[in-house]
């Protein structure tokens, strides 16, 4: 089952969001409990022509205890106009020059630098509030989740992960001076469908070797027959992903 996407009239396609899974952890050896879980939060940025609200129903999927005490924030993107759609305005974190996305696509740096700084303070308002950034999680589909890459490589601390769905590398290699030794750490997840036709696979996979050549660690999975959408294979395999990483202390 694939995870349905709202369409804007003029888009092309939706390019979804950034999701901070800041979660729940327990304590090793021990059947989890509420009362044994540390505070986590995951955040979600949607993507192009999409809303936070609309992509809440994937926290539903993510049933196992851990993720019990977990909060979830799916916040919505401003409204812009976008390039690739002719200029309409529609909810977008930054803009999109063209469509289908390639490797080589333009970048709009300056946009997305400004998007990078209000994840953080949603970021920075959660450990504020007390939880652990090793149990702060983002991500993202599409736009969402080249915001979600950007914002991970960008953060001051070492977060719990980042999770990238068919997203694209939203920036030039100059980028690389500007990652702290802390956000090297962060573990980045790469989903991508091999028969993406909106943000081509090749963006994709030109995603390891640039985090590798930056000196980040990354899982990618491709998933063939996989179009520009979410599988429940994919959230599952998050589930699983950010249960491992989670931390026991708030």
């Amino acid at each position: 089952m694939l995870i349905a996407k709202p369409t804007a009239a003029l888009l092309i396609a939706t390019l979804s969001s950034t999701v901070l899974f800041i979660l729940l952890s327990s304590r090793p050896n021990l059947s989890p409990r509420p009362d044994s879980m540390a505070r986590s939060f995951v955040l979600w940025l949607h993507g192009l022509g999409d809303s936070g609200p609309a992509n809440e129903p994937i926290k539903t999927l993510f049933t196992s205890p851990e993720f019990r005490n977990a909060i979830w924030s799916f916040p919505s993107a401003p409204s812009n106009p976008v390039t690739c759609n002719y200029g309409a305005v529609m909810p977008s974190w930054f803009d999109i020059h063209e469509i289908p996305l390639t490797a080589n696509s333009p970048k709009d740096e300056s946009g997305l630098l400004k998007a990078v700084r209000n994840v953080h303070k949603m970021i920075d308002k959660e450990i504020a509030a007390g939880t652990n950034p090793k149990n702060v999680f983002v991500c993202g589909f599409s736009q969402g989740g080249a915001l979600t890459l950007a914002s991970a490589l960008l953060y001051p601390q070492t977060l719990g992960g980042a999770a990238v769905f068919s997203g694209w590398l939203p920036f030039n290699s100059s980028i690389i001076q500007q990652i702290p030794p802390e956000a090297k750490r962060t573990p980045i997840l790469w989903s991508h469908g091999i028969d993406d036709r909106t943000v081509l696979f090749e963006s994709g996979q030109a995603g390891p070797p640039f985090l590798e050549q930056a000196g980040v660690s990354c899982e990618f999975k491709p998933y063939p027959g996989l179009d520009h959408s979410i599988s429940n294979e994919e959230l599952k395999h998050l589930e699983s992903w950010i249960k491992t990483r989670l931390n026991s202390s708030s």
